[in-house]
């Protein structure tokens, strides 16, 4: 497979506007690495959609988790997301998109929480997802060496998007599965090298 081709997914097969979601982030994430593993990047927004799509969110919502970092990675920008794929899904990418004038990473990640946190709904099941995968990075970056000091303050972080979440979707699959990973890190957390 070359890697520009997207993958073949067998959870893409019944989601058509997914399926182009991924042709573009295949090509936007082209080169970049996830830090916890050196896999390719586009497999992080990849688990974010398969989670959303197992738990049989519609296709628009499958597809901005698909192209949720877009925004924040590469040049692609918001008009170009809305003429291509709608303003549904162009909106839910921008509503869970850090500020990119807000330098302080602290600062960036309150005011997210905040704006995902008013507009609850989809972007918030989107937020969701994304955070389960990047608790679940952060477990395999501990297992690889890493110390809990170096991965203390987003741990904090998604803590505080659980709890965000937790009042925003009460009883939402996902924010369950949130909760699990957060304290499965805390309580059996991996051993190191």
């Amino acid at each position: 497979m070359n890697a520009e081709d997207p993958p073949h997914l067998t959870f893409l097969r019944h989601l058509p506007l997914t399926q182009e979601a991924v042709e573009l982030a295949v090509k936007l994430h082209a080169g970049q690495r996830r830090a916890a593993d050196g896999a390719s990047f586009v497999v992080h927004p990849m688990e974010v959609a398969s989670l959303l799509d197992r738990a049989h969110y519609p296709d628009h919502v499958v597809a901005a988790a698909v192209l949720h970092d877009v925004l924040e990675h590469t040049d692609e920008g918001f008009h170009d997301l809305e003429r291509r794929f709608g303003a549904e899904v162009a909106e839910l990418v921008a509503a869970v998109s850090d500020d990119p004038s807000i330098a302080d990473a602290d600062e960036a990640k309150r005011e997210l929480r905040e704006r995902v946190g008013r507009a609850g709904g989809y972007a918030a099941v989107v937020y969701a997802a994304d955070k389960v995968s990047k608790v679940r990075e952060i477990r395999m970056e501990l297992a690889a060496g890493a110390s809990m000091d170096q991965v203390q303050a987003r741990i904090r972080r998604h803590t505080e998007s659980l709890e965000m979440l937790e009042a925003t979707i009460p009883g939402s699959r996902i924010v369950e599965l949130l909760r699990f990973e957060i304290e499965a890190l805390a309580e059996l957390p991996p051993a190191g090298d």
